[in-house]
């Protein structure tokens, strides 16, 4: 789903014209000798609208590339506040690598979950 951000208010000054809502993401984090999960809702900033049911984005090799850099995280550093910074600056440079074309400029986490 394409959403526009509101405009004239002071915190669309830091947020991209439009969001991409994806499902959310549910996988196994690269805990070494216990069972972690993750369960994460990901919207994308991006730098203009797109999505139109007749020019969607791929959201296979979005998802795949998310998918790919989640599963490298340790729960240890998902929990500080730092972590999660540094995991949104992961996912952004991932996918700006590897969909230029979708102009993301944003990561915004709707849910965060974490279970050991």
């Amino acid at each position: 789903m394409i959403r526009r951000s509101g405009e004239g208010t002071p915190a669309a000054a830091n947020r991209a014209p439009a969001t991409l809502h994806l499902d959310t993401f549910v996988l196994n984090l690269a805990d070494p000798g216990q069972r972690s999960y993750l369960r994460v809702g990901i919207d994308l900033g991006l730098s203009r609208a797109v999505g139109t049911k007749d020019n969607a984005p791929p959201l296979g090799p979005v998802r795949d590339t998310i998918i790919g850099v989640l599963g490298q995280a340790k729960t240890d550093d998902l929990i500080a506040a730092r972590g999660k910074e540094q995991l949104k600056q992961d996912l952004l440079r991932a996918l700006q690598t590897r969909v230029p074309d979708l102009g993301v400029e944003e990561i915004y986490f709707t849910e965060f979950l974490i279970q050991r």
